[in-house]
């Protein structure tokens, strides 16, 4: 759990994902779109991938990915990053976490 809470703080943006997610490619796209470059760690690739999933289920992802830290902090999945995209407080976050400039 500590090596993806250190990862999740390395960078503004963090997304823990797996190369065949299309909802967690959905995700990077509309982060992206506000003009953030996110780190992206996909965990069907990664040599800890399986060990990087299991600590993202023990912090209450389900499913495990996509997982999304801003900010160093664990967003959540793709329903919380949607909710605060639809309620116009994802670009707030993302400003907040020097992710973007205005």
């Amino acid at each position: 759990m500590d090596m993806v809470m250190k990862l999740g703080a390395t960078s503004a943006v963090v997304i823990f994902t797996k190369s065949s997610c299309c909802i967690s490619h959905s995700i990077e796209t509309l982060i992206r779109s506000f003009g953030a470059n996110p780190t992206i760690y996909e965990l069907d690739t990664h040599p800890n991938g399986k060990q990087m999933e299991k600590a993202l289920m023990e912090l209450g992802c389900q499913p495990s990915v996509p997982a999304i830290f801003i900010g160093k902090e664990l967003v959540g999945g793709a329903n919380e990053i949607m909710s605060l995209n639809v309620r116009g407080k994802l670009k707030q976050l993302l400003i907040r976490a020097n992710a973007i400039w205005v």
